[in-house]
């Protein structure tokens, strides 16, 4: 195992009927900026219930936060932020409204052009205190300080992470995901199993216990994603989902393991390009990047088969083909199609995703930085 640092500052409030609990969980006396997005909380009664907790305090609201935030929209709520002089934002949405506000929170302490803070030309030095109320689970945004952001201008689609935009809680209430359609509810375990996968499907480092955190985590989702969309409103299915996609992503198994995130870089330019959901480019990229790197990820490829799939092939080379076929089939039972194809994206597409791979010096990707270029093209070849 390898040395790490483990740290995660937030405050989880989970269960039924918790969001009332945000009373006690904003400072005293903050100014709060309110954010969501397409006004869904307002038709499920989350909206209410957030008001409801409200009450007594100074908030403004910000809607209209997109899946994919867009760089522009999130300038706007960063202007209200400060022409207002708030001082603590309440997220209640999904991975995009909490990434969203992050930026936010982000931007609003930085003095120069804030896309500095996504392309790398500065880090995150300050930012507005947060907390948020998570209706989707999916991308752990919950309780990491990653966030991405897409600039649609120039169909950039850029992340940044740092640990001053944890946020300081995340009330998680079950019940919150049963009007989800049935899209956004596969969307998110495909997210969710996807950034497992990332932490996971490396090589050995000698850690039994991240891999068999990472693996049980797996195992949840295969076993509980279908039940979601068959049973929406079954509380103990929607909450083990719920807990596995913050669980997925919280720090917690990729301490002291190496990881990867090569599908993660390769998909976020399918979604800047042609627009695709996140994890509908999760499903396309990995079982291809599975079977490309399957000589590096050897090792874990037989044991992630023989584990998570259960699989007893004598023939090793039959076991790693099965592992990556059982994962195929797993996105398209979710509802996640699994080639460029099935979006109507054909080769022609392929030039001017790697262009921009090179263009944002993704040039050395995976655990062992040999993804470059070249093969980020074959990868999205065997996609097609």
């Amino acid at each position: 195992m390898q040395n790490f640092t483990f740290h995660n500052p937030t405050r989880i409030v989970f269960g039924e009927q918790t969001i009332a609990e945000l009373a006690a969980l904003i400072p005293d006396g903050a100014k709060v900026l309110l954010t969501y997005g397409g006004g869904s909380i307002k038709r499920n009664g989350v909206y209410d219930q957030v008001v409801a907790a409200l009450e007594g305090k100074v908030f403004f609201e910000f809607a209209g936060i997109e899946p994919n935030p867009s760089f522009d929209t999130l300038l706007k709520a960063t202007a209200l932020l400060k022409s207002e002089q708030l001082d603590f934002i309440l997220a209640v949405g999904g991975g995009s409204v909490i990434d969203g506000s992050k930026f936010i929170a982000a931007a609003a302490c930085y003095d120069g052009d804030s896309w500095d803070l996504l392309c790398g030309k500065a880090k995150v030095q300050q930012a507005v205190p947060l907390g948020c109320v998570l209706t989707l689970p999916a991308t752990g945004s919950e309780s990491n300080g990653n966030s991405v952001v897409t600039r649609y201008s120039t169909q950039e689609k850029m992340a940044f992470s740092s640990p001053l935009v944890y946020p300081q809680f995340a009330v998680l209430d079950p019940t919150t995901t049963y009007s989800l359609p049935p899209r956004q509810v596969a969307n998110g375990v495909v997210d969710a199993f996807v950034h497992v996968m990332e932490q996971y499907l490396t090589y050995p480092v000698n850690a039994p216990v991240q891999d068999r955190f990472a693996e049980g985590l797996l195992q949840t989702l295969i076993e509980q994603g279908p039940q979601a969309l068959q049973r929406p409103e079954d509380y103990a299915v929607r909450a083990n989902v719920m807990w596995a996609a913050t669980m997925a992503l919280n720090g917690l198994i990729g301490v002291g393991v190496p990881q990867d995130w090569a599908t993660h870089m390769i998909g976020h330019e399918i979604t800047a390009l042609h627009g695709l959901d996140h994890a509908q480019t999760l499903a396309i990229v990995l079982p291809a990047l599975m079977q490309h790197q399957r000589r590096q990820k050897r090792d874990k490829l037989l044991q992630y088969g023989k584990r998570v799939w259960q699989l007893a092939h004598q023939d090793e080379e039959r076991l790693i083909d099965e592992a990556i076929s059982h994962t195929r089939a797993f996105f398209e039972q979710m509802g996640a199609p699994t080639r460029l194809a099935d979006y109507g994206i054909d080769a022609s597409a392929i030039e001017p995703m790697v262009e921009r791979l090179v263009q944002h010096k993704m040039v050395k990707l995976g655990e062992h930085g040999d993804i470059t270029p070249e093969v980020s093209r074959r990868i999205l070849q065997q996609a097609l």
